[in-house]
Order: structure tokens, then sequence, then C-alpha cells
């Protein structure tokens, strides 16, 4: 007996059925999916790129870049606030102030034509007047060129409350060491005669390099000139580091301390002053990103750069970890600075180093600070970011 029955021809057609709500639904996320796919794609794609951008810049400051370049600021921002953790205060440095590593003894100085050279610094007296731990403000030299010291380094603690920390502090004598930016691969990017490495021509006459300013995105509210040509646009009023052609460094705010000329070589801008006639600016504490930057999590006290020009025309930079905006400006200003500006800030990005050249091939590195977390050999490899170099002067 057949299971289903023919219908009569006689009876009347049966309605057609509404296609199911179910299919429709199915449809919609059919298409969903599909435009999930791509942007999963194309996203994975521009990720891949991220990560493998020249440079030895460490996956998580890779991935954090590339989220703030994508619209994820927010995100990055609280995963940041999550991770963080605020520094410590009171107690002393582990071990007490050593004395930095590659201490150098500047040997009889050689007949040359730069002039006798600067007078090397004072001992420093130790911010938020502390009193001072052994050693503590003490310059040692870490480079010597034609027998002269061309750099020296000072370890301070940063303020009051901090007092486990140390920063690094590096003067530079331009008598003998010339100044150089060196642009990145990614910021600004593009085509330039110079580098964006230590050659290993360069790399015989390295005796110190420190990261530059803020990504050139607007966040660093300020422009980038090189090679006679202009990146991004300067800004009136930013803090300039301005190197003329012969290497010497000014740093001011633009077409009011310093301004363009035929012997200007490049011009850096970041934010506004820090310290301006030796006292730093009184919104230190109350500016906010406009004028400082953002930190991870938008925190206080974070690793933090800077760098300034003494009266005498010597060159101070300063980085360390547990830096707020004021005791950045509190060390450069106890460094005898006049006019400065912060650079960089961020673990990720806060980098002095000084060397010991080596005729023959790379130089030894050293770090400015002890938690630093950039390697000395992170500048012979291709820079995705700007930074500057120090050279021995012939």
């Amino acid at each position: 007996m057949p299971l289903l029955r023919s219908r009569d021809p006689a009876s009347p057609p049966l309605p057609e059925l509404p296609e199911p709500a179910s299919r429709s639904r199915a449809w919609l996320w059919r298409s969903v999916i599909g435009v999930l796919a791509v942007a999963v794609v194309v996203i994975g794609w521009s990720v891949v790129g991220a990560l493998t951008a020249p440079g030895s810049d460490s996956v998580a400051a890779r991935l954090a870049e590339w989220g703030r370049d994508h619209g994820f600021d927010g995100v990055i921002t609280w995963l940041e606030q999550e991770n963080y953790r605020p520094p410590p205060t009171g107690g002393e440095p582990p071990g007490g102030i050593t004395a930095p590593e590659g201490v150098v003894r500047p040997g009889r100085p050689k007949a040359q034509g730069h002039g006798a050279g600067l007078t090397p610094p004072s001992e420093l007296r130790p911010v938020a007047h502390l009193t001072p731990l052994p050693g503590e403000g003490v310059w040692h030299p870490v480079a010597a060129v034609h027998g002269h010291p061309a750099v020296e380094v000072a370890t301070m603690r940063p303020d009051a409350e901090h007092t486990a920390f140390t920063a690094g502090l590096m003067w530079i004598d331009p008598t003998y060491v010339r100044g150089q930016l060196h642009p990145g691969s990614l910021d600004p990017g593009g085509q330039w005669r110079t580098p964006d490495l230590i050659t290993p021509s360069l790399a015989r006459q390295a005796v110190a390099v420190f990261n530059a300013g803020f990504r050139l995105n607007g966040a660093s509210r300020g422009g980038y000139y090189s090679e006679g040509r202009t990146a991004v646009p300067l800004r009136d009023g930013a803090a300039s580091l301005v190197l003329d052609k012969n290497g010497a460094a000014q740093v001011g705010a633009w077409n009011k301390d310093v301004r363009m000329g035929p012997e200007v070589a490049s011009v850096r801008q970041n934010l506004v002053l820090l310290v301006d006639g030796g006292r730093v600016n009184p919104t230190c504490a109350s500016g906010g990103t406009a004028e400082w930057g953002s930190t991870i999590g938008q925190v206080a006290y974070i690793h933090r750069s800077g760098f300034g020009v003494r009266a005498d025309g010597a060159e101070v930079y300063v980085g360390g970890p547990a830096l707020s905006v004021c005791s950045l400006g509190n060390l450069l200003a106890a460094a005898g600075v006049v006019r400065g500006m912060e650079l960089d800030i961020n673990p990720n990005w806060v980098s002095g180093t000084y060397f010991h050249r080596n005729p023959k091939g790379e130089p030894s590195g050293y770090r400015l600070f002890s938690a630093e977390q950039v390697s000395p050999q992170h500048y012979f490899i291709a820079s995705s970011r700007d930074f500057y170099g120090w050279y021995a002067r012939p």
C-alpha cells in the first residue's frame, strides 16, 4: 500500500506558504559572517604588516601602535590601565647609587681645531631637598674624543616619594660631538639620505644615541624638518629641538626662541617647552595630555625622557622610570638646562645609550639607567621611529 496518496486533480490548489523566517535569518547571518571574514582577513593582513615592519620594537609596542592607528585607542588605554602597577614609594635604590658602566679615563688631550671644550659639569644637588646618597649627582666621563671628556653621566632620584628609583642624566659637549637626526622608516617615513639606523661607518664614531619625540601623527602637536624639506609642517610656539649644520643643538619655542635660517639642518618639534629660562613650566602638573602627551593608561608616573641646552651650550638628555612631567622638568633644571623639552614617554620608547667606540666594528653600548628596557643594539637595526645620534667630530 503506498505511503503517499496523490492529490485529486479536481481539488483546489494548495496555498503558497511564505518563506520561513529562519531562512531569512540564515541569509542574514551568512552575510554578516562573510563581512566579518573579509574584515578579519584585511585586519589580519594589516596586523601582520605591523608586526613584520623594520625595526626591533617589541610585539606589545607594535600592537599598541597599530591599535591606536586603527580606532582602538580606548581599548588600548583600558588594557594598559588594567595591567599597570604604579611605582612604589619610599625606600632606597637597590644597592645604592652605583657608578655607571663604562667609565673612562680621558687621556692626554690631542691637538685639534675645536677649541678647549666646555668645563665639565659640577656635582648636582638632589631634587626636592633630599639628603644626597653617596654617589648621587656625581658626573662620570663615559666617552672621550681626542682625549677630552665628551659625554658624562650622572644618577639622580626623581623626587621625594619615588626614592627607590633612579634616572640617568647625560651631559654632551658639542665641542667634540655633533648631533644628527635620523628618520624612522615609518615615522616620518619616506626616502631620506640619512639612514634609519647607525650604519657600520657611523658606528665607528658613535658616542651616544637617544629617542626623539612622539609619533608624528598629531599627538606631538609639532612638525619635522630635515635635509631641506618639511615632512610635517612646523607649528609656531611648539617646543623645538634644532640642529645646525655643524651638529650643535638649540631648544626653544618655534618662531620665538628659534626659527628657520640657512644654518638649520633639522627641526624636531614635540609639545610645549618644559623648561624655559631655567624654570620648570608651571603647568607641568595641570597641562594634561594636550601639553604633555598620553602615557600608558594616562598615569602620571612612567618612563619619560627630555632634552635641553645649558647656558654654556652643553646639551643634556634625561631619561628614567617613575617620572612625572614635573620631576622630569626638575631634573633638567637641576642639570643647568636653560630651555628644555619633553621627548618620548613610556617604557618601550625611552632609551638613552652611550658607546665606547671600536674602530674595527660595532661599539660597546651601555644603558643610561638601570630600568631601561631598550637594548643598546636597538639602533643598529632599521628603526621605525626617528632618533638622535651623537658622533665624534673628526
